[in-house]
């Protein structure tokens, strides 16, 4: 049984928050980049990004970050690059990089992704957005930036769709 905890008004409230948050984390700095991790993360960080520079103009990029090669189960899963890592102009060197994903569960991907950041240059911060954080973590890691917090049992599956994938914007447990 499927049933639906966020529909689009939910989610575009949470990015809304998210996006005010990160301008008010930033105190005035510039230089922040956003990045992706695909699929979905991806598009949520271009709408946080384009949420942000209508909050308060400044420079502020976009780019993907494609963990694939970082993760730690390649042996047990089949390697599924499906955008290649896009690093915008100027790189992320003394930048605010905000990675940006769709569900955090156990922290696997995100460590994936400080293993990616790190061979990619050094920012000065480091920041982690979320549309939805799910708990049951197995590594010390938590999101700066939480659009909904979504206690579930490890049998659940939480399914994000949005609207640049899937057709809608909702986020169901099944």
């Amino acid at each position: 049984m499927t049933r639906i905890v966020l529909t689009k008004p939910d989610i575009d409230r949470a990015l809304k928050r998210i996006a005010h948050e990160i301008v008010e984390s930033q105190r005035g700095r510039e230089g922040l980049v956003f990045l992706g991790i695909p699929t979905r993360g991806v598009f949520l960080a271009q709408r946080l990004a384009s949420l942000v520079a209508a909050i308060e103009p400044q420079d502020v990029r976009v780019g993907t970050l494609d963990v694939t090669m970082y993760r730690d189960d390649l042996a047990t899963q089949s390697t599924r690059t499906t955008y290649p890592t896009e690093i915008p102009a100027n790189g992320i060197d003394g930048r605010t990089v905000i990675l940006v994903d769709d569900v955090l569960f156990s922290g696997r991907t995100v460590r994936a992704a400080l293993d990616a950041i790190t061979a990619l240059g050094r920012p000065d911060v480091v920041r982690f957005a979320v549309l939805v954080d799910r708990g049951h973590r197995e590594l010390p890691i938590r999101a700066d930036f939480v659009g909904k917090n979504l206690p579930t049992s490890t049998s659940e599956r939480v399914n994000v769709s949005i609207a640049e994938v899937d057709d809608r914007d909702e986020v169901s447990i099944a």
